[in-house]
């Protein structure tokens, strides 16, 4: 078998991959294995990946890894032979005299293991250009102007369809806006609120302190509500003075357990007694592995829930896709803070996500994202059984991260050293509301689906490296 990408510990660093020339590419590729080779990191025959497998990984053409091969085969650097592959050459390399202090390295990390991001080199690019080929074709020549502020029609049926059959969404095309992801929602319903002269938003104590920060540029004043085993408590709600809250319910951002069935019927008991609204943030619905997924909220109530999703978990971010479905009482005033045209969300992307959807890829892609993650979810937990019996992994029934519990006071320690092994990561302090009633957890907040496939066991031994 061959060795993975990952064990061979090498940092290719290809930003030019996509705005160089060919010969470009193999030049950075070239240099960047002879580096590799010359300063030890790639030991005497030590067996690279087919030229075929590095070409997927690095998302350049097969010719390109090809050809930087044989320049290095040329060089002396390596040898290949019939039915041994492409290996390293057996020769002197410079190695330092002894081993140097590890410094802070600065730049890109080495593994990345930040929550928040599916792994993008999994993006189905072949699948997705058919869809646009489709979705150009197709399109009427009136799609290409400046276009309903609620976005194509077309995406917004899919959506609707969609939806209901994989969420519990009840909703029609016409309560449909799209946006730009689920900050471009909000920033348009802060707005909103806002004008409506409310004053606060009941939160978690636990999320993303970028959302926080843009409800207080809004004019709009955060509350945290109480957590605890059972998620989100829901009833300060009844007792707070906050008309607006916004959730996680299926699964709680970062902690990772979903909302008490309980609860979220008194949450939403409170939306229709006190004329509420609850913004509902469904982040990575799709992804649940243990069971059957949890529904949205919004189905319980549609008139009282704004359900917001994206296709930044699905697919990838850069898409910049996302879409809320309004209740009747607030859906002019946001489509009317979106503006009377669509400035906003590419008309092309919309079109050809609505064919993605509706051909069926969108369900296939996900199928297998969720085998994949799924894989990588069980082989975190077999590691930690192995390598770190004390650390405990929770909120793994579903999602693309794990919350690890740690040892009083060890959290800080864990980050750093895991900067010190160039391994980006993130502690569970960063996302506690300043504000929270809640006693402080030391724990690291894990990003397992970030790594593309041929880094995923070397983001999983460096893990495993620096957890006590």
């Amino acid at each position: 078998m061959e060795d993975s990408w990952a064990t061979l510990g090498v940092d290719l660093h290809l930003e030019a991959v996509g705005d160089a020339t060919r010969s470009g590419v193999r030049k950075r590729l070239t240099d960047a294995l002879r580096e590799a080779v010359r300063g030890g990191r790639l030991a005497p025959g030590t067996r690279l990946p087919s030229s075929r497998s590095l070409a997927v990984d690095l998302g350049i053409a097969r010719n390109t890894v090809a050809d930087a091969y044989a320049d290095l085969v040329a060089e002396g650097w390596l040898t290949a032979r019939q039915g041994s592959g492409t290996r390293v050459a057996e020769r002197r390399v410079q190695r330092p005299a002894a081993p140097a202090r590890p410094r802070r390295a600065g730049g890109r990390p080495t593994y990345d293991l930040m929550p928040g991001t599916p792994d993008l080199a999994s993006f189905p690019r072949a699948e997705w250009l058919k869809a646009a080929r489709r979705a150009l074709t197709a399109a009427p020549n009136d799609a290409l102007g400046y276009g309903d502020p609620r976005g194509r029609i077309e995406l917004r049926t899919a959506l609707a369809d969609y939806l209901s059959r994989a969420r519990g969404v009840h909703t029609d095309p016409d309560r449909i806006v799209i946006c730009a992801g689920f900050v471009h929602g909000l920033k348009l319903l802060g707005g909103v609120l806002r004008a409506r002269r409310l004053r606060e938003v009941a939160v978690e104590s636990y999320g993303l302190d970028a959302h926080w920060t843009l409800l207080k540029q809004a004019g709009l004043r955060t509350v945290p509500l109480p957590f605890d085993e059972l998620g989100t408590s829901t009833a300060e709600l009844e007792s707070g003075s906050a008309k607006v809250a916004l959730l996680t319910p299926a699964h709680q951002f970062p902690m990772g357990v979903p909302l008490h069935p309980d609860r979220r019927a008194a949450a939403v008991d409170w939306a229709r007694r006190a004329g509420g609204l609850i913004l509902e943030d469904d982040y990575d619905g799709e992804f649940r592995y243990d069971r059957q997924p949890v529904g949205a909220l919004q189905g319980l109530d549609p008139d009282r829930v704004v359900y917001l999703g994206t296709a930044s978990k699905s697919l990838a971010p850069g898409l910049r896709l996302g879409w809320m479905v309004l209740p009747a009482s607030i859906a002019a005033e946001v489509i009317e803070a979106k503006g009377g045209t669509d400035w906003t969300c590419g008309v092309l992307d919309q079109l050809t996500l609505a064919e993605f959807i509706t051909s069926g890829a969108y369900d296939r892609h996900v199928r297998g994202a969720r085998l994949r993650y799924r894989r990588r979810r069980d082989q975190l937990v077999a590691a930690l059984a192995s390598r770190a019996p004390e650390v405990r992994a929770s909120g793994i029934a579903a999602g693309l991260h794990a919350v690890l519990e740690l040892p009083a006071g060890t959290e800080r320690s864990v980050v750093e050293a895991a900067g010190w092994q160039r391994l980006a990561l993130q502690g569970l302090e960063q996302f506690r509301h300043p504000a929270a009633r809640v006693a402080p957890r030391d724990a690291l907040v894990v990003g397992y689906g970030t790594p593309a496939d041929h880094a995923w066991a070397g983001a999983l031994d460096a893990l495993c490296r620096v957890l006590p």
